[in-house]
């Protein structure tokens, strides 16, 4: 009987070890399938990928002759990019009073995208002659390449007593910003001595090329928007002293009326 008993615990034993190595045979399958059909997904996102690039290209085509005409209406438009940078609520902080100065030059700014989208794009400021510096264009590139981002940028060729500003720190009048304590134009200069490979995370560059560049029009309106509540604010203030000077006539009325019975 004992030996009868310890022969069914080996059959036992082997039926569960060929049912192991079924079901870790089973399982390899199913993961081996499983990378196959990832395999797929990503074949098709990849074509995916390449035929949405190849309609931002065919876009930025368009778009191009609609941004230029863009430009020649702002151009016409006094200090348009100077608005819309001190509108703009993280920009706006990064203009000290002698850049708000210098911005006054701005006839044009620009973001480009290189042809094939994915290795990078230009930012250019291009500007009015002035007694700041003899550049009439200051562009900043940036170009992804494999093992990191190459940043350069035009040196500056600041005229004779000028250079880069120093920031004030104090705030402006009727606004509560903080004014900057450095130069917008550090911007350039910073990229001169990393025109090699850089990983860094330019937030000023990214900002101007998501957010400001595709509808500056909304930020430039931003300050109209901003005068227009300051002046309902103004109305308010006005109404409530031809209110207090409504209420102090009618208790000198109901005080002449208490004289009138008092006489009789």
């Amino acid at each position: 009987m004992v030996a009868d008993k310890g022969k069914k615990l080996k059959v036992a034993e082997k039926v569960e070890e060929e049912n192991h190595e079924q079901i870790d045979g089973d399982l390899v399958i199913s993961i081996e399938k499983l990378q196959e059909i990832q395999d797929e997904l990503e074949k098709i996102n990849e074509e995916a990928s390449e035929k949405v690039l190849e309609v931002e290209q065919k876009y930025n085509e368009v778009r191009k002759p609609v941004y230029d005409k863009r430009n020649e209406i702002i151009n016409s438009i006094p200090d348009f990019w100077l608005t819309a940078f001190l509108s703009h609520p993280a920009l706006g902080d990064l203009l000290t009073e002698e850049d708000q100065k210098i911005f006054k030059y701005i006839n044009s700014l620009e973001v480009e995208d290189f042809k094939d989208l994915k290795s990078g794009y230009t930012i250019t400021f291009n500007f009015n002659s002035n007694p700041y510096f003899e550049n009439t264009t200051l562009m900043k590139t940036f170009t992804f390449l494999d093992d990191g981002t190459k940043i350069t940028a035009t040196p500056i060729k600041w005229k004779e007593g000028k250079g880069l500003p120093n920031g004030v720190n104090h705030e402006k009048k009727g606004n509560k910003r903080q004014l900057a304590e450095e130069s917008f134009f550090t911007w350039f200069a910073d990229a001169q001595q990393k025109d090699d490979m850089d990983e860094i995370h330019d937030e000023v560059a990214e900002i101007i090329k998501e957010d400001l560049w595709p509808n500056p029009l909304t930020y430039f309106n931003n300050e109209a928007d901003e005068e227009d509540f300051d002046g309902d604010e103004g109305d308010e203030e006005g109404k409530d002293d031809d209110d207090d000077d409504d209420d102090e006539e009618s208790d000198d009325d109901q005080d002449e009326d208490d004289d009138d019975d008092g006489e009789d």
